[in-house]
């Protein structure tokens, strides 16, 4: 017999993971997305109603699955069958040692896959609360941005305040309008990355002078004014706007996403650039590059008078400027089980960017997970405990229980968190190198992120042998 329908609400990338996963483990879903729905207005963020839409960067980060967890992550995705990296590696553009997409050919592939999936059925409607009673198995997807309805009855249920935080989008400049006599490609480093060449950055230098007058400038910028209910809301500071960054101290932005190491100027050898502004390519034409780092909330006519500020962008044309958007996220050590159900309504599962992961990656993984445990609770499958080990364990761990509350921050010190191996148990066997010999020093540091990984995917291998039943779907053709 073919088990009741699984109700996943929202098409992010959370979503249409956690329905990819379920439906290739046998069982019907359908998935619901507000976007595209009659009269429906869209988001805030969101430009087209494509599901999985990337609306913030168009990069997956790091694809380096030896030293790095973000990578490392990633290809436990890539073991488990993830229809996000399967089209994330097929619409793949240059990005050094990062895995970049173009972000409409990954939607459209996304949206595809799922339209022609013979388990998979997507409505477009916007819930106006709770899901139904008679939906007795829900995932809510809904992401950073949950239709106000939505995000009132779940505090509402909870008796719990919903944290927020802003979070920013970078600008996107016309290739073509880049001054090619100042700016140059190169990866930083020469990095040659997942599909890249070691030249897949354009790069804009400033020497000291012009960088202070840029600081000067992003600090005096007039930015978009705040709705009163978002006034309080904090920034989350993996994503914060690059005016923000510039109030932080002067130099702040050399450290960050302008640091000029691993970098020679063609145009200038012999001069070490002050400071640096990275674009990457931002869909497969490369028609688009994006500002690397450069979420910005400055009012439009201000912004782009301060971005032509930087060499090479004097007559940049933009395809899009930056804009901030609100993120709601729950607090999910206090409100979730391991299981990833509302303790207070069990039929309701949660995963992605609303259960306090931050990034891409780790919204589609949570979202992979809790589809396969929904399912795998649909078919009467017992799944064995995800290892603490894997990135994708670590993430869990950390949602639902992993943080720990200080005694003066209270139960609001939960914070939104991407992987990193700050999360991962602590590794603690020898450290040696490639040739087996003991590494000491500073070397230590990178040997034992490698361990990690090693020991990450190891026990990705392992629980994936141990699934008996739960088969691993395999990616889209």
């Amino acid at each position: 017999m073919t088990p009741d329908p699984i109700h996943i609400v929202g098409g992010g990338l959370a979503g249409s993971e956690a329905a990819w996963q379920a439906a290739s483990m046998g069982v019907p879903v359908v998935l619901h997305e507000m976007r595209g729905a009659p009269n429906h207005p869209g988001t805030a963020a969101h430009k087209t109603d494509g599901l999985a839409e990337l609306v913030c960067s168009n990069s997956f980060r790091s694809d380096d699955a030896i030293s790095n967890a973000v990578g490392v992550l990633h290809a436990e995705m890539r073991k488990l069958g993830s229809l996000i990296m399967a089209e994330g590696d097929k619409n793949q553009v240059p990005a050094g040692g990062a895995l970049a997409v173009d972000r409409d050919g990954f939607s459209d592939g996304v949206s595809q896959a799922l339209a022609e999936h013979p388990l998979i059925t997507v409505e477009r409607g916007e819930l106006d609360g709770l899901p139904p009673e008679d939906w007795d198995s829900v995932i809510i997807a809904t992401g950073p941005l949950t239709s106000p309805a939505l995000a009132e009855a779940i505090l509402k249920l909870t008796g719990e305040d919903a944290l927020a935080f802003f979070d920013a989008i970078a600008p996107i400049v016309h290739t073509e309008s880049i001054n090619m006599e100042k700016a140059w490609f190169q990866s930083r480093y020469d990095k040659v990355g997942p599909g890249g060449t070691g030249k897949d950055y354009i790069n804009c230098a400033m020497d000291e002078a012009l960088y202070n007058r840029f600081i000067d400038a992003l600090i005096e910028a007039d930015a978009h004014d705040f709705k009163d209910w978002e006034k309080d809301t904090p920034y989350f500071n993996g994503c914060l706007p690059i005016e923000v960054m510039a109030t932080r101290g002067r130099e702040t932005l050399r450290f960050g996403p302008m640091k000029p190491v691993g970098l020679t100027n063609p145009h200038d050898p012999a001069t070490k650039p002050y400071a640096v502004v990275q674009l990457r390519q931002d869909n497969a034409l490369g028609t688009l590059f994006n500002l690397v780092g450069f979420q910005t909330k400055i009012k439009y006519g201000a912004q782009s008078d301060i971005l032509r500020m930087i060499p090479g962008l004097e007559e940049a044309k933009f395809a899009r400027l930056g804009g901030m958007h609100r993120n709601t996220y729950l607090n999910s050590p206090v409100l979730l089980n391991g299981q990833m159900r509302l303790k207070a309504q069990p039929r309701l599962r949660f995963a992605g960017q609303i259960t306090g992961c931050e990034g891409y990656i780790e919204s589609a993984s949570v979202g992979l997970y809790t589809g396969r445990l929904a399912a795998a609770e649909r078919l009467g499958i017992d799944l064995p405990p995800l290892p603490a080990t894997t990135a994708l364990g670590a993430l869990v761990n950390h949602i639902t229980g992993g943080h720990v509350v200080a005694v003066d921050e209270g139960p609001r010190s939960f914070q939104p968190m991407n992987i990193n191996f700050g999360l991962f148990p602590p590794y603690e066997g020898p450290l040696t190198d490639a040739e087996g010999n003991k590494v000491k020093g500073k070397a230590k540091g990178l040997a034992r992120k490698q361990a990690m990984a090693r020991r990450a995917l190891e026990h990705c291998d392992a629980w994936v042998a141990a699934l008996d039943g739960a088969a691993v779907p395999q990616a889209a053709e």
